[in-house]
């Protein structure tokens, strides 16, 4: 089967909706006015139950099936955007100077609200359908705080799906794997602690520039010499600051950075091999350091079932030839991952065309991509509810 024809004349509707969310940019949990649109909508289509404020901005509806039916399953969207300002000189583009939607969550919610259409239209299923609008997806863990609000046990979620556009995947394709699909994603700042004295009289400081670079050049030993080689790891050092002369050695420097792997023993041992390496190199030239390390975002692990039933709906919608179901992880970070840790389910890729990348500036998500998106999320539920 391809697209669903009532998909593809939704498009241009959709389209719309997208477009104007598009011109709209929110950041993080600050998305009252994309949430208000987005709960609008679902009263529009008749939806049976809609709440607010899950996750401190978030929507869930819920949709009831034709027939009773015990089981539930939720289809997860992100709302928020990016600090950026964006250059794509669309008539859409944003009207918000430095937010800009930069990852195609305004395409994600615009799918999901032309699904819950279709779904509340035909009803076609048994039991109930929830759809899930997050906030602050961008770093702000809302999949976590709509976790911890307790929705899934609120609405009896028994499986949950979540999806995200790729640019590069051609329109109509779409990309899965079982197991683990994106990374972690943890943070770590040091501070390096010398003492600080004139740049010709180096032999009375501890300096805290050299002993930094050394801990840049060491922290590339995790992935290289610590971590078993067939095991994902990135340790990239994205900050140093230090200094403000050039005649002066400071008494202090930072640095900064992220940590990404694929699973939980060798996230565990970076962190530990990070600390160790730190705290040698300063203890050794006798300096100390302050070490902040914070975990963000767990890895996004689809499960082995309920990747099956996805796979086979986006190859009923798109054709098998056109979807990859053994796509390669990808160390970026996703907060889908906490709603997968609750529940078991699957995060897809859907393919966006030869578009700029996401957090690009002159991104902007293809509007081709939508009725086949709509056509996944309606298949599917109706698929695992027995329709």
């Amino acid at each position: 089967m391809p697209i669903l024809n009532r998909a593809a004349e939704m498009q241009a509707e959709v389209a719309e909706w997208r477009r104007y969310i598009h011109a709209r940019p929110e950041l993080l949990f600050s998305v009252e006015n994309t949430a208000a649109f987005v709960a609008g909508k679902l009263r529009e289509f008749g939806v049976d139950e809609i709440v607010t404020g899950i996750g401190r901005t978030g929507v869930v509806g819920l949709i009831k099936g034709k027939k009773e039916g015990s089981r539930t399953i939720g289809l997860r969207a992100d709302m928020d955007a990016l600090p950026l300002t964006e250059i794509t000189g669309k008539p859409w583009a944003s009207t918000s100077p430095g937010k800009m939607h930069a990852c195609g969550h305004d395409g994600h919610t615009a799918m999901l609200l032309g699904a819950a259409k279709y779904l509340a239209e035909t009803r076609n299923f048994n039991g109930n359908i929830a759809v899930i609008f997050q906030p602050a997806e961008e770093g702000g863990g809302g999949g976590n705080l709509m976790v911890q609000d307790g929705m899934m046990e609120r609405f009896g979620i028994e499986e949950v799906y979540g999806m995200h556009n790729l640019p590069g995947l051609a329109v109509g394709q779409f990309a899965i794997r079982r197991g683990a699909i994106m990374a972690a994603t943890d943070e770590f700042t040091v501070t390096i602690k010398g003492r600080g004295g004139h740049a010709a009289q180096p032999h009375r400081t501890i300096d805290p520039i050299a002993i930094g670079a050394q801990i840049v050049t060491n922290l590339q030993m995790i992935a290289s010499r610590s971590a078993d080689p067939l095991r994902s790891v990135v340790v990239s050092v994205t900050k140093f600051n230090a200094g403000f002369a050039h005649n002066v050695i400071p008494n202090d420097a930072q640095i900064a950075g992220t940590i990404r792997t694929l699973d939980a023993e060798v996230r565990d041992l970076a962190e530990s091999r990070l600390k160790q390496i730190i705290d040698g190199i300063v203890a050794a030239h006798g300096a100390q350091a302050d070490i902040s390390f914070h975990r963000n975002y767990p890895v996004t692990v689809n499960h082995a079932t309920e990747t099956t039933h996805a796979i086979a709906i986006a190859s009923e919608i798109a054709g098998a030839a056109n979807v990859d179901s053994e796509i390669d992880p990808m160390m970026g970070g996703e907060d889908f991952s906490y709603m997968l840790n609750a529940r078991p389910g699957a995060f897809i890729f859907i393919g966006n065309g030869d578009s700029e990348g996401l957090h690009n500036p002159a991104y902007d998500f293809n509007d081709e991509a939508i009725a086949h998106g709509i056509s996944y999320w309606v298949r599917l539920a109706e698929q695992r509810l027995g329709a």
